[in-house]
């Protein structure tokens, strides 16, 4: 891994609201939303903001408000000096997390010793999908390699549900405790140490803490229709809004640094970052990439499943995490402990950094020492992340 290691020094995430008009962040310019975690890592950390190497955030809707390299723009907002770089990138709902990866594989390589990774997403301004302009951005030589088309995310999560004979009550028991164990989390004051607040939002916007599977089983199949039904004549649909993430504004960052810039700038190091994997898979079913790299991660790190003290899984559909759990045998108890996108909410390139903050806290509230992260991301690809706490 070479002479050095890249440690996390700190991390930091906005509570996340509704990604809607109407949502706590509605008013609030990404830019600026994004510029309130980077802001709090300087702040909690006491660094100078001129010893930073680069930021590396990732957004998913790049047009916009979004567009522009909003990393470079919310560094700026954030007071940084103009000599501070920033560069956007986009692998989909992994993105912030492969900001993470490219953050700590700089580190690794001698190119950075002081480097941010973040991510934003305001989807109430930029909402899910303005990137596309209403095009098709795949272009005829994929559409001839697919020739039976490819679909969007929600039919994926319920051709999953159907292959791993998942049913529409795991789908929603799963969800419903997600929103129980992230409103205990708050409850309990688990975020209290991760969270800067912005507007009046004093937790997680989406969370229900009063909901029940019976409240979930009564709501109807998110994706059905009459195309999507004459295609798939044999799917349960079993997927709804509540066994689904839901749509979110929020930011999340992380400062890294070698072990030697932390020692000279007087830092604690809180995890160091071990191993990375990611893969790609298949496109339809799309979000099944979470099992190979969970798989790969784990070999590059030479450990098993057993020696992770704590899982963070995206949790963009109920049926991927349960997928993935029948595949890798992982003890539920270790996962998304504290909720997860279900109900904490899913700010698609915020979310790797907000996984990657509530995972540090889990291991040292805990006395955890490894941690693993897995991202399923659109177009069948998938990040996973292994740390250690200190």
């Amino acid at each position: 891994m070479g002479t050095t290691s890249a440690v996390i020094v700190d991390a930091v995430r906005t509570p996340l609201a509704k990604g809607k008009p109407g949502g706590a962040y509605s008013d609030v310019h990404p830019v600026d939303l994004h510029s309130t975690v980077l802001a709090a890592l300087v702040e909690r950390t006491g660094i100078d903001p001129a010893v930073v190497d680069d930021v590396i955030s990732g957004a998913v809707g790049q047009v916009g408000e979004q567009s522009g390299n909003i990393a470079r723009w919310s560094a700026l907002a954030a007071g940084f000096p103009e000599s501070v770089p920033g560069v956007t990138v986009d692998r989909q709902c992994g993105s912030s997390q492969q900001a993470l990866h490219f953050a700590a594989q700089g580190v690794l390589a001698g190119a950075y010793d002081v480097v941010i990774a973040s991510g934003v997403e305001s989807m109430s301004r930029i909402p899910i999908g303005s990137q596309t302009l209403g095009k098709d951005f795949l272009g005829p030589k994929v559409g001839a390699r697919y020739a039976n088309g490819l679909v969007p995310q929600g039919i994926s999560a319920e051709l999953i549900a159907q292959r791993w004979n998942l049913s529409r009550a795991q789908l929603d028991e799963f969800s419903a405790a997600s929103h129980h164990s992230a409103a205990m989390a708050w409850k309990n004051g688990v975020f209290d140490g991760q969270v800067i607040f912005v507007n009046d939002l004093r937790t997680d916007e989406t969370i229900r803490p009063d909901t029940t599977t019976e409240v979930l089983s009564g709501l109807k199949p998110a994706f059905r229709n009459d195309h999507w039904a004459a295609r798939y004549p044999d799917l349960d649909w079993r997927v709804t809004a509540g066994n689904s993430s839901p749509v979110n504004d929020g930011a999340a960052a992380v400062l890294v640094t070698s072990e030697e810039a932390a020692a000279r700038l007087g830092l604690r190091p809180r995890a160091r970052l071990h191993s990375f994997a990611v893969v790609g898979d298949d496109p339809v079913l799309m979000l099944t990439g979470i099992i190979p790299a969970t798989q790969n991660v784990l070999a590059r790190a030479g450990l098993s499943l057993h020696d992770i003290d704590a899982f963070e899984v995206n949790e963009a559909f109920a049926s991927v995490v349960l997928a993935w759990q029948a595949e890798t045998g992982a003890d539920l108890i270790k996962v998304n402990i504290s909720g997860g996108a279900i109900a904490i909410g899913h700010p698609l390139g915020g979310s790797g950094a907000r996984l990657m903050t509530t995972l540090l806290g889990n291991l040292e509230q805990n006395g955890g020492r490894y941690g693993l992260q897995v991202m399923c991301e659109a177009g069948g690809l998938a990040n996973a992340t292994i740390i250690e706490r200190l």
